[in-house]
């Protein structure tokens, strides 16, 4: 499904740029995927027990195609966690992984402004003595695959598959 709704979805971004698709058109086109993602992967897979306690969270942005996807692999991969939702801010989100005792806290990010405030979560989650494992992803880390270590966070995924691989990775440590 990624292999078709990624290049779908980043050609309707690049012809809305270039004004041969409207706002609306775009908006339309992330809600019907959305609703693929609902009907096809949030019904498969068994949630186990084990594993790193997750957290999964849209820093500032407000849209959720992206945190849609991750979530629903790491579900089919039968890993279960905590939805913080979309347009969180950092104060709040560090709160909430604190109370919660969340080990990887996954971030996605549209905009570039939101990919920033990363490096503000990250300071005040080490602030209060946490080793939350912050996880990146969205086009800021796609455009600029550095840009994740710049701002302290502990990894960074391309997709949503990517996604199943690093969270395992934080089972072996």
């Amino acid at each position: 499904m990624e292999q078709v709704m990624v290049p779908v979805l980043e050609e309707i971004g690049l012809d809305w740029e270039n004004g041969r698709v409207s706002l609306s058109q775009v908006y339309m086109a992330g809600k019907i995927c959305e609703s693929v993602v609902d009907k096809l992967l949030l019904t498969h897979g068994k949630l186990e027990n084990g594993g790193p306690r997750l957290a999964i969270a849209v820093l500032s942005d407000h849209h959720a195609l992206g945190k849609r996807m991750v979530k629903s692999a790491l579900h089919s991969a039968g890993y279960k966690m905590l939805d913080y939702g979309h347009g969180c801010q950092s104060r709040d989100l560090c709160e909430h992984v604190l109370r919660d005792k969340v080990d990887v806290l996954l971030i996605s990010c549209l905009m570039l402004a939101s990919a920033f405030k990363v490096e503000e979560l990250v300071t005040r989650l080490q602030d209060a003595g946490s080793n939350t494992a912050v996880v990146v992803g969205g086009a800021p880390f796609r455009l600029e695959p550095t840009l994740y270590k710049k701002l302290g966070a502990k990894a960074m995924g391309r997709n949503s598959a990517e996604a199943v691989g690093i969270v395992q990775s934080f089972e072996e440590d």
